[in-house]
């Protein structure tokens, strides 16, 4: 009790800084977001209810039952591994920059941006490509009720919808994400469970005679997305212990989910459900059931283009914050104060990609981007698990079970990789090998870029939520100017 007094004493004696300490994300709305809010953030990235009718197909398609229980088994802890390694991160600090910011933590600049590369790539590619499917069930959906809707109205009205939502406020647009999953998976996994296992499912020929990797790249993507509660970090009510905990729970979820997907491809339980994805009611799937379904899916891919283009917007705005990219991108709407500017830029884009699709046509090209995207995701992985490594071993924290995780995720993430780029070489297809090397190179090309153009850039990298002068009592802690000028809280030996 006289420890508390001595402080109380002292808070009104000790002088304040001339220059008060503000937290670079102050302009987003801090503190706001609840656990729930931030793990149907986490979870709607993934877009469960979509995987867990892909997964199933997938098996199916290639014939690998046991094998690919195996793989999402497998698949589910390596990302739960990868997880354990970003939640070292997540546990110590607060960044709208996620995975980018985390990187520069532990391996530097040229960590950061190529991490920043590649999850602009993983984010917005997912966007365009569930806002493509999405909008083609919606079309779809207008054609059972006999009505007729063109692409070039579709798509746009749903590119406003999305992005009204995400202007309109962060708690607003996680309360109709965590809505809309929550339907569209009850009513998938009750069809599951209780679907007629008698019919013959038919099988549409496989496009690819890779089925493993296949599986394997649908399994991995299927968990991938469980890092974009890290973005949010600074409008979370309790950052470190919300996001850590979204961060480790998210992959045990939906893994769970898919585990149970294919359990019900191996015991013949999903064969409605296939058949009514991939044939409607030709093969005697009631009508009913196909559009309940087609409703659900589509709700889910415009939840997943949603929360995508959400995430992939807070690592624009971090980016603008820390004037890698131009400064407008780190603005806020003045009533809503989320990031209005870098949400339009983003959801513009998604439109653009999404909407030429649909107009011209998926063709190769599809296919190129899902690659891609799936490459980009593996390599973010590896450079923030490698990242949790070196950054614990430089604060004197490591412990083997961390070391343990970041050898074994990167390490499977590297074969895979490796496996990704071998079967591309080997059938002459080099659209992936060169997007991934482009990836990686990338991080050198940048900061050699903002060292000669703009070399303050590189000393504002990193930015996360820091205390403010209001948020300590005064003579609690020591406040001191950083590399930029910006006063900032320091440790009791000014560091």
């Amino acid at each position: 009790m006289s420890a508390l007094t001595d402080a109380i004493a002292r808070s009104f004696t000790v002088r304040e800084p001339g220059r008060p300490a503000l937290s670079p994300m102050r302009a987003l709305g801090r503190r706001q977001l609840s656990g729930v809010e931030v793990l149907a953030q986490s979870v709607a990235t993934t877009a469960p209810a979509v995987s867990m009718v892909v997964l199933p197909v997938t098996m199916l398609t290639h014939g690998h039952l046991l094998g690919g229980m195996l793989t999402i088994l497998a698949a589910t802890v390596a990302v739960t591994l990868i997880a354990f390694c970003l939640s070292q991160f997540t546990r110590r600090m607060a960044a709208a920059g996620g995975l980018h910011s985390f990187a520069f933590r532990g391996s530097g600049s040229r960590a950061a941006l190529t991490a920043a590369v590649a999850m602009l790539v993983k984010y917005v590619g997912s966007a365009v490509m569930t806002l493509y499917h999405g909008g083609q069930a919606v079309i779809a959906l207008f054609a059972f009720a006999g009505i007729g809707a063109p692409a070039p109205i579709v798509y746009p009205v749903l590119a406003v919808c999305i992005l009204l939502c995400l202007v309109r406020s962060v708690r607003f647009a996680a309360i109709a994400i965590l809505a809309i999953e929550t339907c569209s998976l009850a009513f998938i996994v009750g069809l599951m469970l209780f679907g007629d296992s008698a019919s013959q499912v038919a099988i549409v020929p496989p496009t690819s005679g890779h089925g493993m990797l296949a599986l394997m790249l649908a399994a991995l993507f299927a968990l991938a997305g469980f890092e974009s509660a890290a973005f949010f970090g600074p409008e979370a009510r309790r950052p470190l212990v919300t996001v850590t905990r979204t961060v480790l729970l998210t992959p045990v979820i939906c893994g769970s989910l898919f585990v149970l997907a294919g359990w019900s491809a191996w015991t013949g339980r999903s064969d409605t459900l296939v058949n009514a994805y991939l044939h409607g009611t030709a093969t005697g799937v009631s009508p009913l059931v196909v559009i309940v379904l087609n409703v659900g899916l589509c709700c889910s891919w415009l939840a997943s283009a949603m929360s995508s283009s959400n995430a992939a917007s807070r690592l624009v705005y971090s980016l603008g914050v820390e004037r890698v990219l131009p400064s407008w991108c780190a603005r806020v709407h003045r009533s809503f104060r989320t990031p209005d500017v870098a949400l339009t830029l983003v959801v513009g884009v998604v439109l653009l990609g999404g909407g030429t699709f649909a107009i011209l046509g998926t063709g190769v090209v599809f296919g190129d981007l899902r690659l891609v995207v799936r490459g980009a995701v593996i390599v973010a992985y590896v450079v923030v698990a490698v990242a949790s490594v070196l950054f614990l071993s430089r604060i004197g924290e490591q412990t083997p079970g961390v070391l343990a995780a970041g050898a074994l995720g990167s390490g499977a993430g590297v074969a895979v990789l490796g496996y990704l780029l071998y079967v591309n070489m080997i059938d002459a297809s080099y659209v992936v090998p060169i997007a991934v090397i482009v990836i990686l190179a990338s991080g050198l090309s940048w900061r050699s870029h903002l060292r000669r153009r703009r070399p303050d850039a590189l000393l504002r990298m990193g930015a996360f939520d820091s205390a403010e002068t209001a948020d300590v009592l005064p003579g609690a802690g020591l406040f001191a100017a950083d590399a930029t000028g910006e006063t900032i809280l320091v440790g009791r030996g000014g560091r």
